[in-house]
C-alpha cells in the first residue's frame, strides 16, 4: 500500500543515479522508485492508498510546495538508507515513508505529527537543517525518530527503543553521558547533527518543556555547547571543508571552503593527477562537481572515456558528489550557506596566496611511491623526517608543505630559519599547538573554558618569549611569511608581539592560573571533603577571586554556615552512637555525602534510644526527619536531614549557582572581547605549529647527520652552458633517506646532473631506490629541508615527478600498460627545462620491440625539453636505435664479479650494463633450480652474445669509489656559558638563589675535574657554560646527540644527578612522573659519556658536603671514580 498522500515530483539536476539497492523498495515506494530521467514538472502526482498513480491539476498549493522544497532532501535520506545493512535497521527502514523529512508513518503508534506534539516541533528543527541527524534531548537520553534513528542504529550501534516492533515508529536514541561517543561515531561516518536541547529549569503540570537549537556537530567540527563549564580540554579534529572542482582553460581549479574559519581558497591550474593527489589527502565534507568536468579535450560529453579526465572519474566516482553549475566560487559559498544554515549576509575570507613561481603539486604517483601519502611497502617521509613524538598539528604542516611544495622565497626562508634552529643553545618553548578551527568556534560561540584560555595564553607567552631571546628572535622574524603563506594572513611583527602582549596581560588579569592561593575549596572538619569539592570546581580556580569577590564571600559564608548546621544537628547524635558499647546489630551513624542528591546529611540505623532520658543527642534526634530528593520522594530508611541543614544547603547551593553564573559571565565575556583579536590568535598558533615542525626536523636531521643543500633560484637549459656558477643539480654521498647514517648499512652515491640520464642495470641493482632517493632530496630540498648527503646543490624545480610500476585498473577496464601511458602522457604535458622527471622501467608493460621504440621517442621528448632526470630501463635494444639526443647521458649501476658470481654494487657508474643478473635473482628467491637451468638452456639457443664475455667485460668495470666529505664535527672544549639573567625563566627569587648556589657548587666541584679530563685534548682552560631548563621549556636541538650531565631541581630542594646522550628523551621522561612537571634542570655538555659518567658520580658524592640534600646519593657508589674531596680553599656555600 502507497502511504504517500500526495507529493509534486521533479528532476533535480544534481541527482545523478536511480535507486538500485536490491532490498529497499518495498511496494510502499512505488512512485519513488521511478527513475529520476522520466519525472517531469508539468503535473503533479498523487498516491492514493489503493497504489494507484493519478494526475492532478489542482490541490493544495501549500502542500506541494512545501513537498516540492523537501523533495531532493528526502531523495538524499532515501539514498542513506539503502546504505543500511543492520538486520536491526533493515527492519526500521521497512517502516519509513517519504512523505516527510523524518520518514514518519502517522498512521503508526508515536507517528502523529499534528500541532502541538513532540514529532512535529522535531519536524521544525528538522526542516532548518533537512541534511543532519537531528538528536532531540528529553529528560536524560537524546532521542532521534524516522530516518535518524535508523543512522543512529546503523552507524552508532544503539539499539532501537521499543526493540522492533512493527507497530510504533523508529525511535532509538542515547544517555546524555554517552552525546560525546554517539556524535563521534555518527560524524567519522560522514553525517552532520544537530542537537536540540531542552530549556532547564522548572515547568508548570503537563506543559511540554521549551526546546533549541544548541549546536551542530560535523565532521571536523565537533559540538562545543556546554564546554564552557567544563575542566577539560576538548580535542578537536582537522577541520573538513566543503570543496568544488571545474575546469578551464589553465586546468583544474578548485575552492575549498572551511565553514569553521569562515574562509575560501581558489587554486586554478591543477593537472588532473595533482587534482587527484588533492583529492586522496584531503578530508572533505562535501564534494561538488562543476558540469564543466564533462567536456573533454575532445569536446564530448562523455568524462568516463580513456584518456584525460579519466583518473579523476575514477577518484570521484566512488564518493558521493553533487553537480552544479554556474560560478564555481560563488555556487560553492551559496551551498555552504545552504549546508550549515547560515545567514545570507555571513562572508568568507579569501586566504588564497598567489601561487607564483610556486612549484606544482606533487602528482598522486610521486607522492604515493616516495611515501609522502602513506602507502603500503614504502617509508613513510613523514617518519623520516620527524622524530616519533612528533605528531598532530606540526606533523600535518610537513606533509602539507611536501605535497605542495613553497615558492624559493619561502624555501630559503625555512632553510634559514632551519639553519638558526640547528646552532641555538638557548632553552626553547613547549610550542603550545592549538588547532585554529579550534580557537574561531570556542570564541565565536563563547564556549571558551579557563582550560582553553590558559592554553590561549600559553601561546602568546611563547611568542613573547621567541621575540625576548637573543637567540630566537630572529626566528621569529623570519618565521613571519611561512605564516602568512599558512595563514593567508599578512601580520607585521611589531604588530604580532604587541597584540600577543596586550591579550595575554588581559587574559591574566581574568583567569586564575596556577599557584593562586585564595582558590582552595571550603573545608571544615565534620563536613566530608568531597562534598565541597564537588560543588566548587565548576567555579573555583577558574577566574581570579578580585573580580567576584561578592560571590567568592557569600560562597564561603554560606558554606561556614552549612558547617555550624551540621555540626548543631548531626555532630551531638554521631558523638551518642560512639560512645554507646555495642555488640554487633548496635547502633549506627555518621555525617555523610550523598552525591546523587548533592547533599550532606546524616545516615544512620538503630539509633534511637528505647527510653528517652533526656541524655546528650537525644534533643537533635527527635529534629531529624527523612531526607528527601528534589522531586519531593523519600530518599531511603537511612537517611536523615533537619530544618536547619536543609536551610543551610538550599542556600549553599544557590550561592554556588550564582557564583558559577558569574564565572560563566565572565569567561563569555573574555571570549566576546577576544573575538576581535582572532587573527591574531590563529596567526601565533600557526607560527607555534611552524615552530615546533622546523625544531623537531633539525632535531632528527641533527642526528642522522644530515646537511643542508645549497638552492639555485632559477635554471633553464640556455643557463647551463655558463661558466659563472654551477647550474644543473649536485649531491655527493647520497644515502637513501630511509637508511640510518650511523648504522653504515647504505652505499652513498654521486650525483651530478646537468641533463638527463638513461640508467641501465642489473635486478636489484639499485635503480629504484636511487631514484627515490633523488626525488626525496630534490623534494626536501626544494621545501627548505635537510636532506641525506654529505653535501648538496639543488635547484628550484617547477614540478618534481616520480614513475614508478604501474598496476591494472579493472574498475576502470585499464591495463596496467594504459595506465602507466596515462601518467606518461601527463608527466610529458606537465615537464619543462626547469623540471625534475624520473622514470623507473619504462614500457615494461608491452611487446619488447614496439615498447623499446615508444621508450626511445620519450627519452627524445624529455632530452628536447631540456628537463633533468633518469628514464631507466632493461629494454636494451634501445641502444641499437638512432637516437637523436644531444645532452642525455649514458649511466649504470654497477656490478662486480666475486668468486665467480656476479654481484652488484649499488654505485652509479658511466656506461651501459646490459646484465639483468634475472637468473641470479630468480635463484635467490627461491625459484626451482631446473626452472632456472632450463631457462638458461633456452637463453643460449636464441640469443647470440656469448655470456661469458660478457661476465669478462663486466669483471673488468671500474668502480666508483665512494665520496667521503668532511662532517663538521662539534667543538667540546667550550661547554656552557652563564646566562647573563634569568629573565626567561619564571621563577621565583628564592628559586632564583636556589639555581645561583647549585650552579656555584656544581662549577666549583667538576671545573677542575674537568680541566684535568680535557688537559690532552686541549692547551686552553675549559669553561663550563650552564643552561637552566624552566618548566614548559625544552633543550635546543644542539644538545641532540651530545653528552650531558644535569642536576634536577626538585620542587622539595632536593637534587637528582644524571647523565645522558639524550637529553630531550630523558626530560621528558622526568617530567612524566608525577610532581615533576615543575621542575628546574641544569644542564652543561661535556666530550663524551666516559667523561659525562665519570663528573655525574663526583657531583652525586660532594654535592651533599656543599648542604645539598640528594635524590640518588646511592648511585655515587656504584663507580670507582669521583669520590675525592674538593679542595678545602672552596668556600663553604650557604642556602
Amino acid at each position: 500500500m502507497v502511504m504517500a498522500t500526495s507529493i509534486s515530483i521533479s528532476d533535480p539536476c544534481w541527482c545523478f543515479s536511480p535507486f538500485s539497492h536490491p532490498y529497499f523498495l518495498p511496494s510502499s515506494t512505488l512512485l519513488l522508485s521511478l527513475s529520476c530521467s522520466s519525472i517531469r514538472r508539468p503535473k503533479h502526482v498523487y498516491c492514493s492508498k489503493d497504489g494507484r498513480i493519478k494526475s492532478t491539476k489542482s490541490g493544495n498549493k501549500l502542500r506541494e510546495l512545501k513537498v516540492d522544497k523537501d523533495y531532493p532532501h528526502i531523495i538524499w535520506w532515501n539514498q542513506k538508507m539503502q546504505t543500511c545493512i543492520k538486520s536491526s535497521s533493515v527492519q526500521l527502514v521497512k517502516r519509513l515513508v517519504y512523505t516527510n523529512l523524518l520518514g514518519l508513518d502517522d498512521n503508526l503508534k508515536n507517528g502523529s505529527l499534528k500541532e502541538g506534539t513532540l514529532n512535529c516541533d522535531i519536524l521544525k528543527f528538522k526542516s532548518r537543517f533537512p541534511r543532519e541527524v537531528l538528536l532531540c534531548r528529553v529528560g536524560d537520553f537524546y532521542e532521534a525518530i524516522g530516518f535518524d534513528a535508523c543512522i543512529l542504529v546503523e552507524y552508532a550501534g544503539l539499539n532501537p527503543c521499543g526493540g522492533l516492533r512493527s507497530d510504533s515508529v523508529p525511535k532509538a536514541g542515547c544517555p546524555v553521558v554517552n552525546l560525546r561517543q554517539t556524535l563521534d561515531d555518527l560524524t567519522r561516518n560522514g553525517f552532520s547533527v544537530c542537537i536540540v536541547e531542552e530549556v532547564q529549569g522548572p515547568t508548570q503540570a503537563r506543559s511540554r518543556k521549551s526546546r533549541f537549537i544548541s549546536g551542530h556537530a560535523h565532521p571536523g567540527s565537533p559540538y562545543v555547547f556546554g564546554l564552557i563549564e567544563d575542566d577539560r580540554d576538548l580535542e578537536f579534529p582537522e577541520p573538513m571543508p566543503v570543496v568544488g572542482i571545474s575546469r578551464s582553460a589553465k586546468g583544474y581549479c578548485m575552492v575549498s571552503v572551511l565553514e569553521t574559519m569562515k574562509t575560501f581558497s581558489l587554486e586554478d591550474g591543477f593537472t588532473e593527477e595533482a587534482m587527484v593527489t588533492k583529492l586522496r589527502t584531503c578530508h572533505y565534507h562535501h564534494l561538488f562537481l562543476h558540469k564543466s568536468l564533462k567536456n573533454n579535450a575532445s569536446g564530448t560529453s562523455s568524462w568516463r572515456e580513456f584518456g584525460e579526465g579519466g583518473l579523476l572519474w575514477a577518484e570521484c566516482n566512488g564518493r558521493h558528489f553533487e553537480w552544479i553549475e554556474g560560478d564555481l566560487l560563488d555556487e560553492i559559498l551559496f551551498r555552504v550557506k545552504e549546508l550549515y544554515g547560515l545567514d545570507d549576509k555571513v562572508t568568507f575570507r579569501n586566504v588564497t596566496v598567489a601561487s607564483e613561481n610556486r612549484p606544482h603539486p606533487l602528482h598522486l604517483g610521486t607522492a604515493s611511491q616516495i611515501g609522502a601519502i602513506q602507502t603500503e611497502g614504502i617509508p613513510f617521509l613523514l617518519k623520516i623526517l620527524l622524530p616519533s613524538n612528533c605528531t598532530g598539528l606540526p606533523a600535518m604542516y610537513v606533509r602539507d608543505l611536501l605535497l605542495n611544495p613553497p615558492a624559493y622565497t619561502i624555501a630559503s626562508t625555512i632553510q634559514d630559519v632551519c639553519k638558526l634552529m640547528s646552532n641555538v643553545s638557548c632553552t626553547i618553548p613547549e610550542f603550545t599547538c592549538i588547532t585554529p578551527s579550534k580557537l574561531v568556534k570556542l570564541l565565536e560561540l563563547r564556549e571558551t573554558n579557563h582550560v582553553e584560555f590558559c592554553k590561549i595564553k600559553s601561546v602568546l607567552d611563547e611568542i613573547l618569549q621567541l621575540h625576548r631571546s637573543s637567540e630566537l628572535n630572529e626566528i621569529l622574524r623570519l618565521l613571519m611569511d611561512p605564516t602568512w603563506v599558512a595563514t593567508g594572513l599578512k601580520i607585521d611583527l611589531d604588530t604580532l608581539v604587541k597584540e600577543c602582549d596586550s591579550v595575554s596581560h588581559r587574559i591574566g588579569e581574568i583567569i586564575s592560573l596556577d599557584g593562586e592561593s585564595n582558590q582552595k575549596f571550603s573545608s571544615y572538619v565534620n563536613v566530608p571533603s568531597e562534598f565541597f569539592e564537588d560543588m566548587e570546581s565548576s567555579w573555583k580556580g577558574r577566574v581570579k577571586r578580585n573580580h567576584l569577590m561578592e560571590a567568592y564571600e557569600e560562597g564561603d559564608k554560606a558554606a561556614e554556615a552549612l558547617s555550624l548546621a551540621v555540626t548543631e544537628d548531626f555532630l551531638p547524635v554521631v558523638l551518642r552512637i560512639r560512645a554507646t558499647t555495642a555488640s554487633f546489630g548496635g547502633p549506627r551513624g555518621e555525617i555523610s555525602y550523598a552525591r546523587e542528591h548533592k547533599a550532606v546529611w546524616f545516615k544512620g540505623r538503630r539509633f534511637a534510644p528505647a527510653v528517652w532520658a533526656g541524655t546528650p543527642g537525644e534533643e537533635q534526634i527527635k529534629q531529624l526527619r527523612p531526607s528527601i530528593d528534589s522531586r519531593g520522594r523519600k530518599v531511603g530508611e537511612e537517611w536523615f536531614t533537619t530544618v536547619k541543614v536543609e536551610d543551610a544547603l538550599t542556600r549553599y547551593h544557590e550561592a554556588c549557582a550564582n557564583a558559577k553564573t558569574s564565572v560563566l559571565e565572565l569567561l563569555r565575556g573574555l571570549s566576546a572581547e577576544l573575538q576581535d583579536k582572532v587573527n591574531i590568535l590563529i596567526f601565533a598558533s600557526m607560527l607555534l605549529i611552524i615552530s615546533k615542525a622546523l625544531f623537531a626536523h633539525v632535531s632528527e636531521g641533527r642526528r642522522k647527520k644530515w646537511v643542508f643543500p645549497t638552492l639555485i633560484e632559477s635554471f633553464d637549459s640556455q643557463e647551463r652552458g655558463q661558466t659563472n656558477g654551477y647550474h644543473g643539480m649536485q649531491i655527493t654521498g647520497l644515502l637513501p633517506y630511509w637508511f640510518e647514517a650511523a648504522e653504515g648499512s647504505g652505499v652513498r652515491n654521486t650525483i651530478d646532473m646537468k641533463s638527463m640520464f638513461l640508467l641501465t642495470g642489473p635486478n636489484g641493482g639499485g635503480k629504484s631506490s636511487l631514484l627515490r632517493s633523488i626525488c626525496a632530496a630534490a623534494l626536501f630540498g626544494i621545501c627548505g629541508f635537510m636532506v641525506p648527503a654529505e653535501s648538496a646543490i639543488i635547484p628550484q624545480f617547477d614540478s618534481i615527478m616520480l614513475h614508478m610500476k604501474s598496476y591494472d585498473s579493472p574498475a576502470d577496464g585499464k591495463s596496467s600498460f594504459q595506465i602507466e601511458m596515462s601518467e606518461l602522457r601527463s608527466i610529458i604535458m606537465g615537464a619543462t627545462s626547469k623540471s625534475l622527471v624520473l622514470v623507473d622501467e619504462i614500457c615494461r608493460g608491452t611487446e619488447t620491440a614496439k615498447g623499446t621504440c615508444i621508450a626511445a621517442s620519450i627519452v627524445e621528448t624529455f632530452d628536447s625539453i631540456g628537463c633533468l632526470g633518469i628514464v631507466s630501463t632493461h629494454l636494451h635494444d634501445i641502444f641499437k636505435l638512432p637516437l637523436t639526443t644531444r645532452n642525455t647521458e649514458f649511466k649504470a649501476m654497477g656490478s662486480e664479479y666475486v668468486d665467480g658470481l656476479t654481484k652488484p654494487t649499488w654505485k652509479l657508474i658511466d656506461g651501459i650494463c646490459t646484465e639483468s643478473l634475472a637468473f641470479e635473482t630468480a635463484k635467490s628467491e627461491g625459484v626451482p633450480e631446473a626452472i632456472i637451468q632450463r631457462a638458461e638452456e633456452l637463453y643460449v639457443s636464441t640469443h647470440t652474445t656469448d655470456m661469458n664475455s660478457q661476465k669478462n667485460a663486466l669483471k673488468d668495470e671500474q668502480l666508483f669509489s665512494n665520496a667521503k666529505g668532511s662532517h663538521e664535527t662539534d667543538n667540546h672544549q667550550t661547554v656552557i656559558q652563564k646566562p647573563s639573567s634569568f629573565s626567561s625563566v619564571e621563577s621565583t627569587d628564592q628559586m632564583k638563589k636556589f639555581l645561583k648556589d647549585v650552579e656555584s657548587a656544581v662549577s666549583m666541584i667538576c671545573q677542575r675535574r674537568l680541566t684535568e679530563l680535557c688537559k690532552t685534548r686541549t692547551t686552553s682552560e675549559v669553561v663550563i657554560r650552564y643552561v637552566v631548563i624552566a618548566p614548559r621549556q625544552q633543550p635546543p636541538p644542539s644538545a641532540i646527540g651530545a653528552s650531558s650531565v644535569y642536576v634536577i631541581l626538585r620542587p622539595d630542594k632536593r637534587l637528582y644527578v644524571g647523565e645522558t646522550d639524550d637529553l630531550e628523551g630523558r626530560v621528558g621522561a622526568h617530567r612524566s612522573k608525577q610532581g615533576m612537571q615543575n621542575a628546574f634542570f641544569l644542564y652543561f655538555l661535556v666530550p663524551g659519556k666516559s667523561v659525562a659518567c665519570q663528573l655525574e658520580t663526583l657531583l652525586i658524592n660532594q654535592l651533599p658536603k656543599h648542604g645539598f640534600q640528594m635524590m640518588n646519593i646511592a648511585d655515587g657508589k656504584h663507580r670507582n671514580f669521583g669520590t675525592c674531596d674538593v679542595s678545602a680553599e672552596s668556600a663553604s656555600l650557604h642556602r
